[in-house]
């Protein structure tokens, strides 16, 4: 926080509303206490938007009205962009949005903030302040607590019972907060007919923790995964993905995390991903990793494999291979898998070495029939274990015209 481009921007804000006018809020002093990374830096001011868009323009940076009903104006300084947000209060909430007031009271702000460790602000000293009281050392202990009554922040916001949990896989450390775990659990169902695409980003984040095994069992035995994921009926190739990628150094894969998740069902899956409105690109992969055919099994020779990675592309053997690793109960094995994700990364599929034209050159005539003696010889081509000889290739190609034609 103390980049060239962070200090122009507070440096903006306090010329015109004085020093102390604006703080770092939320995720940047939360993970800068623990000694975490940090990616976005959000601020809050006592200026209202118009100020705040007036203090960064006359510092000659630009200024976004991305949220101003809320209070919000994201400020781009040196390429990186900011979000400043006036201190503000709920005047009315129904679960999904909120109703609000500015203030001048950075209490008041801090009340309406989900999670103490997120209502911690600093100013551009350096100096924390922590209007709950218990921010700091829910920081340094990783403990994730609501501001005030667990139901009351729910009720405001239905999709605090998925950062609760969230916030849990990433941050939190021993036993979760009782009273917090207990609300998730009595008013789950807040959750039903919510905004898909903002479940599906809580969720995905939370299957992006190092390890989220233990909050995905927490969420099953409260009742919160049946409400957003009603096919899951077993956390077990999950856990089993989720150690593996651990033990074998594998980067985090939250996308097939969540297709571990789901039973090798194709249609399931497709519906299920539709429901989440996953991107297209994350439908299919999840589809194609759950798919069941071909087998996938450890003990297949190079040759068979080869052919399994032409039919599917490597991408989508590759999740299968890891899928069925997870689900395999010997642990005897990994050398076998480990194999066949290295082939996939060592071997690039070939193409089939004849064309279009060389078919009706050795007689077919020109429509459908090309087509069919193409698939004929590149079915004994992958039987040959893609053969590189072209000569044997067009040898092969007389016969199945010759066969075909006549």
């Amino acid at each position: 926080m103390a980049a060239a481009q962070t200090r122009a921007v507070m440096a903006a804000l306090e010329a015109k509303g004085g020093a102390g006018c604006a703080r770092f809020v939320g995720g940047c002093v939360r993970n800068t206490l623990m000694g975490k990374p940090v990616d976005d830096i959000d601020i809050a001011t006592v200026l209202t938007p118009d100020q705040t868009i007036e203090a960064l323009e006359q510092a000659g940076l630009r200024a976004l009205p991305t949220g101003v009903e809320h209070g919000t104006i994201t400020g781009l300084s040196g390429g990186r962009a900011f979000e400043i947000t006036t201190l503000r209060r709920d005047v009315a909430t129904d679960g999904r949005r909120a109703v609000v007031a500015f203030t001048h009271d950075w209490a008041e702000d801090a009340q309406r903030r989900d999670f103490r460790f997120n209502a911690l602000y600093a100013d551009a000293e350096g100096q924390v302040y922590d209007p709950t009281g218990e921010g700091v050392d829910d920081a340094r202990e990783g403990r994730v607590v609501f501001v005030g009554d667990p139901m009351t922040r729910i009720r405001e916001d239905y999709l605090r019972i998925l950062r609760f949990f969230r916030f849990q896989a990433w941050y939190g450390r021993g036993e979760p907060n009782a009273e917090a775990l207990a609300a998730c659990g009595a008013l789950k169902d807040m959750l039903l007919g919510g905004t898909a695409e903002r479940i599906q980003k809580e969720l995905m984040k939370t299957l992006a923790a190092d390890d989220p095994r233990a909050v995905l069992r927490l969420m099953a035995a409260a009742g919160v995964m049946p409400v957003i994921l009603p096919t899951v009926t077993s956390l077990a190739r999950f856990e089993a993905l989720v150690a593996i990628e651990t033990e074998q150094l594998f980067e985090t894969d939250p996308v097939l995390r969540l297709a571990a998740l789901i039973p090798g069902d194709v249609e399931g899956a497709r519906v299920l991903a539709e429901g989440l409105r996953l991107s297209n690109a994350d439908r299919d992969r999840i589809v194609g990793a759950v798919g069941q055919e071909p087998r996938i099994v450890s003990w297949m020779s190079p040759r068979e494999a080869r052919r399994v990675i032409y039919a599917l592309g490597t991408a989508t053997f590759r999740d299968r291979v890891k899928l069925a690793w997870a689900g395999a109960e010997r642990a005897s094995t990994a050398p076998q898998w480990r194999a066949l994700l290295a082939l996939a990364e060592t071997w690039t599929p070939p193409t089939l070495p004849l064309s279009g034209e060389e078919v009706m050159k050795a007689g077919v005539p020109k429509g459908p029939m090309v087509g069919k003696v193409m698939r004929e010889v590149e079915l004994w081509w992958i039987d040959q274990d893609f053969i590189e000889d072209k000569f044997s290739v067009i040898e092969r190609l007389k016969a199945v015209a010759q066969g075909m034609v006549y």
